[in-house]
């Protein structure tokens, strides 16, 4: 709708004419002329925004089904330093300080800090100073009627020629008067989606700690396999010079050493690839840190795999604040819920002040110099496109929702993940107790196989199968612990551990 006119008052200073506006009659003009405008604020004031988008339901068990095993008091924000690692707690810090997933994330999270400062900056005074210069050259070059003026010398053209200049400064200002609640509506889309890159970038905080840790102990595990590979090359190598010396003095078939000599060859290649894949996990963990250049030497790894943790001692209801990704849904829902709100909006009217200033001169044949100032009001009804408006507002209204059912999910997610990681830690936990008491009996009786062939009191295919028999367990027992190990890291990584959560309704 076209705007009210405005009122204003100019100096003309040097020139021919100066007029100004007395206050009295300006207020009374602009009372007058503003009264349907302030008239049709007062009725839509009556009108107030209801839509939201519905409650989520968010109803979780009382407890998980695996919590008779929990019961351990760990301190989630920095879970790391449960397993008493000095070379696990100094990979995750380096990572958290210099790794590329890190940085990534903050940068990510100044841009959006960026972003909801730009909008809430449009949320005030907007305005622009604005300037011109132009400079003209007139030619008469003739052919102009003459007119004859009482008091103008004959000859005197209205189109002087010469050189004239002319230049203006303005500075116009719009703000709009919010009376609907727009300002907060926006500010609350700004500080939700902000709130979600927050709590995105502390999710990407927690992958990279569990990637760290899970890296780690995975070559760690390929460490012990290394470790029981050249054991394993060891024994084979001594195992054939036994058969070699029974067979020279005729007391074991020759074929013994021709297929211990091939047990000896698939040792010495399974090494070789144990060893290779070893080489890769150290570089994937200097890849994380951010250092995928520096030598493997900076990232020994032991077979030392260390002791099995707890798991922790939460409830369902911890989710909904641990778990960055949970949070960030419902961030997601304050920001639709700013959305929603902003398609109602456009509905009503818009209703803003426009003040300006100005200054123009003008150099050449006429001379001046003229100040002005400007006050109008601007109003804008949507009518011919509400059909479009109302299609936007069922569309934030179905985001709005989608907003919801993706927060529902992720509660649902969160809770089937913790409570399946408790319940598969505690099962690797007691296959390994069963398993490593399995290996030591195995171990046992292997070592008396091999004592009894050396005797010459068994043949080498019993040494052999309790060789097999003790490899086998032992191997297992080994993926044990490191699946434990690594399911440990899986159920703090399910539990949010890795930040520090604000509490519950702050956002921002």
């Amino acid at each position: 709708m076209s705007d009210a006119p405005a009122s204003g008052g100019s100096n003309v200073i040097g020139g021919v004419e100066v007029a100004e506006a007395r206050w009295g009659r300006l207020g009374c003009v602009c009372a007058w002329r503003l009264m349907p405008m302030l008239l049709m604020v007062a009725l839509a004031g009556g009108c107030t925004t209801g839509r939201s988008p519905r409650a989520p339901d968010v109803r979780l068990p009382q407890a998980f089904d695996a919590q008779a095993a929990a019961g351990a008091t760990i301190a989630l924000d920095r879970w790391w330093t449960v397993y008493d690692d000095p070379q696990l707690t100094a990979l995750v810090e380096q990572a958290l300080a210099t790794g590329f997933d890190t940085r990534t994330a903050l940068a990510r999270l100044d841009e959006a800090r960026a972003l909801r400062a730009a909008t809430l900056a449009q949320l005030g005074p907007q305005g622009n100073i604005e300037g011109s210069r132009e400079v003209r050259q007139t030619e008469d070059l003739g052919g102009q009627q003459s007119i004859d003026i009482p008091g103008i010398p004959p000859g005197f053209s209205l189109t002087p020629s010469g050189r004239s200049a002319t230049a203006n400064l303005n500075f116009n200002v719009s703000y709009e008067l919010d009376f609907f609640g727009r300002r907060s509506a926006a500010r609350r889309t700004a500080e939700g989606d902000f709130a979600a890159a927050r709590f995105n970038a502390e999710a990407s905080r927690v992958a990279v700690t569990a990637e760290i840790a899970d890296t780690l102990f995975q070559a760690r595990a390929l460490a012990v396999q290394v470790e029981d590979a050249r054991a394993t090359l060891r024994i084979q190598e001594e195992l054939l010079r036994i058969a070699r010396i029974q067979g020279q003095r005729g007391l074991a078939p020759t074929a013994d050493a021709a297929r211990i000599e091939a047990d000896v060859a698939q040792a010495s290649a399974q090494l070789r690839d144990l060893e290779a894949q070893l080489r890769n996990l150290r570089r994937s963990l200097l890849l994380l840190t951010g250092n995928a250049g520096a030598s493997l030497d900076t990232v020994p790894v032991t077979a030392d795999l260390g002791a099995i943790p707890s798991p922790p001692a939460l409830i369902p209801g911890d989710l909904l604040v641990r778990r960055p990704d949970v949070r960030e849904a419902e961030a997601r829902i304050q920001s639709a819920a700013g959305n929603l709100t902003t398609a109602e909006l456009e509905l009503f009217p818009r209703i803003s002040l426009r003040p300006g200033l100005g200054l123009g001169l003008q150099r050449g044949t006429f001379e001046s110099t003229t100040a002005f100032w400007a006050f109008g009001l601007g109003l804008t009804l949507p009518v011919l496109d509400r059909p479009r408006l109302l299609a936007e507002l069922r569309a934030s209204g179905a985001r709005a929702e989608q907003a919801v059912l993706a927060y529902e999910r992720a509660v649902q997610t969160a809770y089937s993940e913790a409570d399946q990681a408790m319940t598969l830690l505690e099962s690797d936990r007691n296959r390994f107790a069963v398993l490593d008491a399995g290996e030591s009996r195995a171990r046992v009786a292997f070592d008396a196989a091999r004592r009894r062939y050396a005797l010459g009191l068994d043949n080498l295919t019993a040494v052999l199968d309790a060789e097999r028999a003790w490899r086998t367990i032992r191997s297992a027992a080994a993926a044990a612990h490191a699946q434990a190990l690594r399911r440990s890291v899986q159920t703090f990584r399910a539990f949010g551990g890795g930040w520090t959560p604000a509490p519950a309704g702050r956002l921002s």
